[in-house]
């Protein structure tokens, strides 16, 4: 007997689908050009054919839920080569910035995200917030070193040697007692979605007959993440794209680009509080090389996006994707003005770039669980279980 299946369509969200950027979705006639021009597509249960005929019906919880919605990696084949412009890529796009605010805590946050008209809002809380920061530091300084005397610490780790350190301006202690919390936060937010995901994409599988595993072995799911792990590093799926092949370069150079200097941020906040060296520190310290080489990577990187972006007129481009390439894009310049400023002993407007520097970090950071950084996450959990699943 044929298994029957009700059918709920969500009309609220498709026209979110829409909104966020799926807006040819209904040009779509179900032909299967997509999944057959795909060249990642598994062969079990290949997408993304299925992924707009779930979409197109309004069906929330079988996209949301889906793990192959994650597997795409928007390379553009599929839109180039469908008969009707439907742009399934873009579809499934929109689809993902949907599925990371269900999985994300706070949905009124993912809202602000994504809304332009709350940017304001996202860049003047963190601004207000370091600005207060930058006062107590610099009026209050002698206070402040009295207090963290009587408690056997050191207020500045600045250096003052006639030398011009970030934390003269806003104390290393201040920066650090805004985003270690802040980071707890981004971790926690991600451990309860990732929870959700994982037992979600797992029924779905089940329910599609993607899998016959009942049950999850986590052990062979740590095993197929390091697997998978070498083939994000190298962007192998990229690599087998045909159209918007020249990503994989740009992508590559902005991945490394937050591995370096995720890396120089540890070792210098080791160096600091474990060896109490504070900065700044010698340009010819390998660290520094390490940093300065990274930020450089992460301006040409997202550059080279922003041209792809302005230079594909056919493919959507909407507000979560220039949010999170400005950002990206500022993050690398700020820090290398910031530095090269200093350098140059141009302290008022080192001062001020650092400021900026460091609210382009807090939203990162903040709303890293709501922006489009957030399928880094989602699309390696989707790939290890691809990979546990054996879906080839």
């Amino acid at each position: 007997m044929t298994k029957r299946c009700l059918v709920e369509p969500d009309v609220n969200f498709v026209k979110q689908v829409i909104g966020l950027g799926g807006d040819t979705l209904k040009k779509c006639f179900q032909c299967a050009t997509c999944s057959v021009a795909c060249p990642i597509s598994p062969d079990n249960k290949p997408f993304p054919r299925k992924e707009m005929m779930a979409a197109s019906w309004g069906l929330k919880d079988r996209l949301v839920k889906n793990g192959d919605i994650w597997l795409c990696h928007q390379c553009g084949d599929c839109s180039t080569l469908c008969p009707r412009g439907a742009r399934p890529g873009d579809v499934l796009s929109a689809v993902r910035s949907y599925a990371i605010s269900e999985y994300a805590l706070s949905k009124r946050i993912g809202a602000a995200v994504n809304d332009p008209r709350k940017l304001h809002i996202l860049f003047g809380i963190p601004a207000a917030l370091f600005a207060v920061l930058a006062f107590i530091t610099v009026f209050c300084g002698g206070t402040m070193s009295s207090i963290f005397h009587a408690i056997g610490l050191e207020w500045s780790h600045g250096s003052h040697d006639g030398v011009i350190a970030h934390a003269d301006f806003i104390s290393t202690w201040f920066v650090d007692l805004v985003f270690i919390p802040l980071a707890g936060w981004v971790l926690i937010n991600f451990v309860l979605g990732l929870k959700r995901f994982i037992v979600d994409i797992h029924e779905n599988a089940l329910m599609e007959g993607k899998t016959d595993k009942e049950d999850l072995n986590i052990k062979k799911m740590i095993q197929a993440l390091i697997k998978v792990i070498p083939a994000i590093l190298k962007h192998d799926k990229f690599s087998q794209c045909t159209e918007n092949k020249e990503r994989e370069t740009s992508h590559m150079m902005v991945l490394y680009a937050f591995i370096g200097l995720f890396v120089v941020t540890n070792i210098f906040f080791v160096v600091l509080y474990l060896f109490h060296i504070p900065g700044p520190y010698s340009q010819l310290n390998p660290v520094k090389w390490l940093a300065n080489i990274s930020g450089i990577f992460l301006v040409i990187g997202s550059g080279l996006m922003i041209k792809s972006r302005l230079s594909k007129t056919d493919q959507t481009t909407v507000y979560k994707d220039w949010y999170l390439l400005g950002l990206v894009l500022g993050l690398g310049v700020t820090g290398l003005l910031s530095e090269m400023t200093r350098m140059a002993g141009l302290a008022g407007v080192t001062y001020g770039v650092y400021l900026i520097h460091l609210v382009l970090v807090f939203n990162l950071f903040a709303f890293l669980p709501y922006s489009k950084l957030a399928h880094v996450v989602y699309r390696t959990v989707a790939m290890t279980y691809a990979e546990y699943g054996n879906r080839k």
